[in-house]
C-alpha cells in the first residue's frame, strides 16, 4: 500500500509537507516509523521474520512490530495501529515505554533511499505466542527467544544471516532497555 507520509527534517522536525512512501523511498525523503519491541515478563523477546515478499532485508528476523507513521498520525497512533495489523494484537499508549529515536540513513541495491526515525517503543507481551496472527505481506514467522539467545545470534549477525548486520547497535540498545525493564 502506498500511504501518504509527513516529511521531516533531518533534525527530525516536520516539514509540514506529505509525499506517498514511494516517492519518500525514491527521492530520500525524511520520514518517521514506529518501532515496538514486545518482550514477557520472564526475559524472552519477541522476533519477527520480515516476510519474503519484502524489498529491504526479506527473511532477516528483526523487530516484533515496525512500520511507518501515516501523514497527520502520532507515532504512538502509529505503533498501536501496526501491532493490530502485524500481529492481531491490541496495545494502549500506556503500554508502550520509549526507549528513543534511533536515526537509519540506508540506501539499498533496490533502489530504495531509507532516511528514517525509528521511534523505538518496548512493551510487554501479555499474550501467548500462539494468540497472534502474523500478517502475511509483512511477518513470515514470529518467534519467543530468551535474551542470551538474542545476544548469541547478536554475536555472530555479520556472518549467521540471522539479524540485519547493521543494525546491530540498535538492537543492543534495544536490548539494554529490555534487560532493564525485565
Amino acid at each position: 500500500m502506498d500511504e501518504l507520509i509527513d516529511i521531516v527534517n533531518i533534525d527530525g522536525s516536520y516539514t509540514g509537507k506529505t509525499a506517498l512512501k514511494s516517492e519518500i523511498h525514491n527521492k530520500g525523503y525524511y520520514h518517521n516509523t514506529a518501532h515496538i519491541w514486545l518482550y514477557t515478563s520472564s526475559g524472552e523477546i519477541l522476533l519477527a521474520q520480515r516476510s519474503y515478499r519484502k524489498a529491504i532485508c526479506p527473511g532477516m528476523w528483526d523487530v516484533s512490530v515496525a512500520g511507518h507513521v501515516d501523514a497527520g498520525e502520532t507515532i504512538e497512533e502509529a505503533g498501536i495501529r501496526e501491532t493490530l495489523e502485524e500481529l492481531n494484537l491490541t496495545l494502549t499508549a500506556t503500554d508502550l515505554k520509549k526507549i528513543g529515536v534511533f536515526k537509519c540513513f540506508q540506501s539499498y541495491d533496490s533502489g530504495i533511499r531509507d532516511n528514517e526515525f525509528h521511534h523505538t517503543y518496548i512493551a510487554v507481551l501479555r499474550e501467548p505466542l500462539q494468540n497472534l496472527t502474523p500478517q502475511p505481506e509483512e511477518v513470515e514467522a514470529l518467534q519467543l527467544v530468551s535474551i542470551e539467545t538474542f545476544k548469541s545470534h547478536l554475536a555472530n549477525s555479520e556472518t549467521n544471516d540471522y539479524f540485519v548486520p547493521s543494525n546491530r547497535a540498535y538492537y543492543e540498545q534495544v536490548l539494554s532497555a529490555i534487560q532493564e525493564n525485565v
